[in-house]
């Protein structure tokens, strides 16, 4: 999985400095090309890594390409971030997540830009990060990373840059928040799994393949993702659209009273 979202990311990042068209999908989100090359990249590494396995890849869907699935599959959005990517920002990513009994037991979250990678693996319990440039050829070390206690000061929040809601600000109001923090795609779970933050709460529309390989990265790392009643989110739900969620490191959070 992490050789498969380097290679994806090094497409990625050619197109990104090449230049790319905006088309649109039907539920109005943009796509590029770089979209469908990274997942064609993903697709033969899984294929070839995995046979006969599941692989639940957004833009697959999106053309109403959807595998029947058992116990364990692949998620895939080979592009998080698309709007960041487009406004050239780097923090877009590439997520790759194994779900098995509808709960996220591997993820890898990559973000060529900037070379930051994450990887979780939830049945052991351990987190890293690296600084990997996608134009090397060689694997950077990995780093351990957990989530840090609850700083008596303060929390540091992490909100959506694109899809912010007054919703997310009202839930927040909750808290003490000492720092507030905005960035796009799949990094605010990281934020929070390497203790640079510790509240994620998305009071807005996600799909499945956005967050699975950042929840993963964040429970392995001793964090967690709470739908509105407070049980852990879960996978394999028709159509894919996830509730609203809270991650968050150390701290337990407040459930969402009345949320759907």
């Amino acid at each position: 999985m992490i050789g498969a979202a380097i290679d994806a990311g090094r497409v990625a990042c050619a197109i990104y400095r090449q230049g790319f068209d905006v088309q649109y999908k039907a539920d109005t989100s943009p796509v590029t090309s770089a979209d469908h090359a990274a997942e064609a990249v993903i697709l033969e590494r899984l294929a070839a890594s995995a046979p006969g396995a599941a692989v639940v890849a957004e833009e697959e869907v999106a053309a109403g390409r959807v595998p029947a699935r058992g116990e364990a599959f692949f998620l895939v959005d080979p592009l998080d971030g698309t709007k960041e990517f487009i406004e050239r920002r780097g923090d877009f990513t590439v997520n790759i997540a194994l779900i098995r009994s509808g709960t996220p037991e591997l993820g890898v979250v990559y973000a060529p830009a900037n070379q930051q990678l994450f990887a979780g693996n939830v049945p052991a319990r351990r987190a890293f990060r690296s600084a990997q440039d996608p134009q090397s050829a060689a694997r950077a070390a990995l780093e351990p990373i957990s989530v840090r206690m609850v700083p008596a000061a303060g929390l540091t929040a992490v909100a959506s840059r694109s899809h912010r809601t007054p919703e997310t600000d009202a839930y927040l109001a909750r808290y003490r928040i000492a720092h507030m923090v905005s960035v796009g795609s799949s990094l605010k779970f990281c934020l929070v799994a390497c203790g640079e933050a510790d509240l994620y709460p998305r009071l807005g529309r996600t799909m499945e393949w956005d967050t699975a390989a950042g929840h993963a990265v964040l429970v392995a790392a001793g964090g967690r993702v709470s739908a509105p009643d407070g049980t852990p989110l879960r996978y394999g739900k028709p159509g894919f659209a996830n509730p609203w969620f809270i991650a968050s490191g150390a701290l337990e959070p407040q459930p969402i009273a009345g949320a759907s």
